[in-house]
């Protein structure tokens, strides 16, 4: 039997006479998935009918001189005498290079935040399909799943905003090879860098539940992750060049709060092994 096979046996009713068929599961999926599509909606219609201060206040935010990261990392800096802190002022310019480039773009950014504002919902949604087919000893251990999901997801998209936004921007919007080549960015290009940025760590920060339940169905060890640790560090150390400027500061800040998850995903991994060979033992 199939891993699908199993989720779809398992989330039959307690008091199912019949089993459900398949397009009845697909059905169910479907009504959830709509309901996170509403929630989006709502969410991103919020967001266009306030289009222009969003852009300007928030996406644009960390482009401005007077950003508030720019100025705590920088007391911060002369506090601890970490000079490279201290970002410079960076004046960007910017263009817009198609003719409904502005009105599409005001679509994706509603489309964006409104998924980060409903993600709690969305998760919710997906919540609810997943977990008819947990035993009720498993449920125990996932109570308040869609609180700690959702803050885990919220932390990275501020940590994405606050802290490597700023130094990703600072660092590209300074760079030249040549005093004859003036940066003037593309709208598009800014908003898919900041939208890769905050949504990618947003996702990224999920790793302790995922561990969690890769360690809960036996596809994952703590003795595993500990074997593994070592290609762990590396591709963090190469997931962090990706996404930060090239210089050693910056993959320094994103590959620090990574290495704190992973490792404590071990020690998730090990309280969700030891329940599962407990639970094991009593049946």
């Amino acid at each position: 039997m199939s891993i699908v096979d199993k989720f779809l046996k398992n989330r039959q009713p307690v008091n199912s006479t019949a089993d459900m068929a398949f397009v009845d599961h697909i059905e169910e999926l479907r009504w959830h998935l709509i309901r996170s599509l509403l929630a989006i909606l709502i969410g991103g219609v919020i967001i266009f009918f306030n289009i222009e201060w969003i852009f300007d206040r928030i996406i644009l935010g960390p482009a401005h001189t007077d950003f508030i990261s720019y100025r705590i990392l920088c007391k911060l800096g002369a506090l601890i005498h970490v000079d490279a802190l201290c970002l410079q002022d960076v004046q960007l310019e910017f263009q817009n290079t198609e003719l409904s480039g502005q009105f599409m773009m005001s679509f994706s950014v509603s489309f964006m935040i409104g998924f980060i504002i409903a993600f709690p919902y969305v998760f919710w949604e997906f919540w609810k399909f997943i977990k008819p087919a947990l035993k009720p000893s498993e449920l125990k251990y996932a109570r308040g799943i869609v609180f700690w999901t959702s803050l885990l997801f919220f932390a990275g998209v501020l940590f994405a905003y606050y802290v490597v936004a700023p130094f990703t921007i600072n660092f590209f919007a300074a760079y030249q090879l040549s005093p004859s080549f003036k940066n003037i960015i593309t709208i598009s290009n800014y908003y898919d860098t900041m939208s890769d940025l905050i949504l990618g760590l947003g996702l990224v920060f999920e790793l302790p539940v995922v561990v969690f339940f890769l360690s809960r169905i036996g596809f994952l060890t703590p003795k595993l992750m500990r074997d593994k640790r070592n290609y762990a560090i590396l591709i963090i150390f190469v997931l962090a060049a990706v996404i930060t400027p090239p210089d050693w500061f910056s993959i320094w800040l994103v590959a620090i709060p990574l290495l704190i998850l992973y490792e404590a995903g071990i020690t998730i991994s090990e309280r969700a092994v030891k329940e599962r060979r407990r639970r094991q033992f009593d049946n």
